[in-house]
């Protein structure tokens, strides 16, 4: 692709090193912020740099926070005792969207995948282990992707919990095999919540 500016084509560049995003959309961004005020791309710029450098991660949870301990994690009228396992903050917004879930996250900020050179100890787990162990969880919800990596996951959390006094269940299957979570449509996503079914029925049905 040729350009008619190096500024120009230094800036497509940035833009397409964000993930999903080619060399074309990244020149219509591009052009995009052209047409807009100067103060937009000041404004964008100095978001973009707040983001990075000032957000937190929940020292509960590990979802993104503008706080030591995000708000969900504070909100009195959360259920504690209940713990949804999702993949990452995607994952919580669309639940989160649902308005339909009253307990408490827990982020692994990824799945188990060999290919990718991740493992258990590269994730959230060993945390898990610790609130479950020291708190009063009753139950532990998987809601994780419906993909072979996510499985893999699911499986290898509940060989952990197993000699823990917890509850574990996992989503119910309205979720199409090899979809990723935050694209499941809310009504769906509520139902796979409400209907969820113990784990260990799920292991039976592979």
């Amino acid at each position: 692709m040729e350009f008619p500016s190096k500024l120009l084509e230094d800036l497509v560049y940035n833009i397409s090193q964000l993930s999903g995003i080619g060399k074309r959309s990244a020149l219509r961004i591009a052009l995009e912020i052209l047409r807009k005020p100067k103060e937009y791309s000041r404004d964008l710029s100095e978001s973009i740099y707040d983001f990075k450098t000032q957000i937190k991660f929940c020292s509960q949870c590990h979802n993104i926070s503008d706080k030591d301990v995000c708000d969900i994690c504070l909100n009195p009228s959360r259920d504690q005792s209940l713990i949804c396992i999702v993949e990452d903050i995607r994952d919580v917004i669309a639940i989160e969207n649902t308005n339909l879930y009253t307990g408490v996250y827990h982020v692994l900020g990824g799945v188990i995948s060999p290919i990718e050179g991740i493992g258990p100890e590269d994730l959230n787990i060993s945390t898990l282990e610790k609130k479950i162990s020291e708190k009063n969880i009753v139950e532990v919800i998987f809601a994780l992707s419906a993909t072979i990596e996510a499985d893999t996951t699911s499986f290898y959390i509940f060989k952990t919990l197993k000699n823990l006094d917890v509850k574990v269940s996992v989503l119910a299957r309205g979720i199409p095999v090899g979809d990723q979570l935050e694209y499941t449509d809310e009504v769906t996503l509520a139902r796979s919540i409400q209907n969820r079914r113990p784990y260990e029925s799920n292991l039976s049905n592979h």
